[in-house]
């Protein structure tokens, strides 16, 4: 593949797929679960996340290769653990396109009552194809377009908030330490409530590992974007969700059919000029394009690299002129245009699977840090190649130990299903090796 992707390239590529608005659509829902103390759930999500990033970053160093968790449990551990975590993470990227259209398309009706759900949904499927077949230029072009704008609301929204604080324009609220920690509300269970809702919000940092293979830098540049983009979206959810929090104005909850919509409610509160429109539409804007689209770059490398590697049909590593994977991604548009007419209104369904394919294939990338440095390579880095995996394993495990029923059988099945198609590749004699250590450049 073309290495014309920097190391800048990455960490934005990074931002755009974590999303910096992603606490808008989420805030009233957080802020329910968490007592008010929505910052205290994204620290809790950095404390949580660091240990999986460090994990990234020591595999992306070693094995600089398209395929994330594929490729490093596969060349780390054994070739049978990399299809599996392969499978599981597969899970993850063929449903993460789908769940941001849907929520794209949600928002659209809002904005457009009467209007088709299945229509916006393939509009934006359309627009986030072209870009990603367009090539690596296009999507660097795009995604800084989008993280500019993000940014730029960011900003806007923390003038907003900074002058109804001050101001007084919001009745009770003002600016306070109650909505980071309050000793009062503060308990184990909200803690560990805390960390299975902020460990999720952080998905998408990985993403950056799909691009290793087109970076131009050193054989480190992926895991320091991973770390870098997870340092400053958490610093930019915590900001956010501190000034939404205090904008609140001490509340203890509320009401579940405002909980959807609580952060462009306040926005409308705190300024009083039509401002919460704007952000509505950046909102969607972000999560059907930007987001969406970053989601099916990194879903169509992992497609090319389990193809790559013999593990899916050999037409899916086909690259264009502009050296892109151009069938993973028209198959990525497919199937996302497909499972949306299914998915529809089945939101909490759809994010749990999502949910379950990261964490396991989490799990397995821990494990794989340490068979590759300290069994194999013999390695005496404890803190990073012992420490560091076994925390970030017991952390991942304790949230996937206590995910949705639903989420536990519907990865199972899948799981099960991966596990009859690699028996199939064994009988009927076909290879499930990944490519030799010496392929990586």
């Amino acid at each position: 593949m073309k290495r014309s992707v920097s190391t800048t390239d990455l960490l934005i590529y990074g931002l755009v797929f974590m999303v910096p608005i992603a606490p808008w659509a989420i805030f009233g829902t957080v802020y329910n679960a968490s007592s008010g103390m929505v910052p205290l759930v994204y620290v809790v999500g950095l404390v949580a996340m660091i240990f999986t990033a460090l994990a990234y970053a020591q595999m992306a160093k070693s094995i600089p290769l398209a395929g994330s968790v594929f490729s490093y449990v596969g060349r780390g551990i054994h070739p049978t653990a990399g299809f599996l975590a392969g499978w599981a993470i597969l899970l993850d990227y063929l449903l993460v396109p789908t769940l941001l259209y849907v929520f794209a398309a949600e928002s659209m009706v809002g904005i457009f009552p009467g209007t088709p759900r299945w229509l916006w949904a393939l509009v934006f499927v359309a627009i986030n194809t072209v870009i990603n077949l367009a090539g690596v230029s296009s999507l660097k072009l795009a995604n800084r377009v989008f993280l500019l704008i993000e940014l730029v609301f960011v900003v806007i929204f923390v003038i907003i908030a900074v002058t109804a604080l001050t101001g007084g324009t919001v009745p009770d609220a003002s600016f306070s330490t109650d909505q980071i920690w309050d000793p009062a509300k503060v308990s184990a269970p909200l803690i560990a409530s805390a960390l299975s809702i902020a460990v999720l919000s952080f998905l998408g940092f990985d993403g950056i590992s799909t691009l290793s293979e087109e970076s131009t830098g050193r054989r480190g540049g992926a895991g320091t974007a991973m770390i870098l983009a997870l340092l400053i979206v958490a610093f930019l959810f915590v900001l956010q969700t501190w000034l939404a929090s205090a904008l609140a104005g001490g509340r203890d909850a509320f009401p579940k059919s405002e909980a959807g919509n609580a952060f462009f409610t306040i926005v409308e509160q705190a300024s009083s000029s039509g401002w919460a429109t704007a952000f509505f539409a950046v909102n969607v804007l972000a999560v059907g394009i930007a987001n969406a689209m970053a989601a099916q770059a990194a879903t169509s490398r992992l497609l090319f690299s389990m193809s790559r590697d013999r593990q899916l049909p050999a037409f899916l590593h086909t690259l264009n002129g502009r050296k892109v994977p151009q069938n993973a991604i028209i198959v990525v548009s497919v199937l996302s245009a497909i499972l949306v007419l299914f998915f529809v209104g089945q939101i909490d369904t759809i994010s749990s699977l999502v949910n379950f394919g990261a964490l396991f294939g989490f799990m397995l990338l821990h494990v794989s840090v340490f068979v590759h440095h300290m069994v194999k390579g013999k390695s005496r880095n404890w803190l990073l190649h012992l420490v560091v995996p076994l925390i970030g394993f017991l952390i991942i495990g304790y949230v996937l130990l206590n995910a949705a029923v639903e989420a536990k059988v519907g990865g199972i099945i899948w799981l099960a299903v991966g596990a009859l198609v690699f028996l199939y590749y064994r009988f009927t004699g076909r290879s499930t090796e990944v490519g030799a250590e010496g392929e990586i450049r």
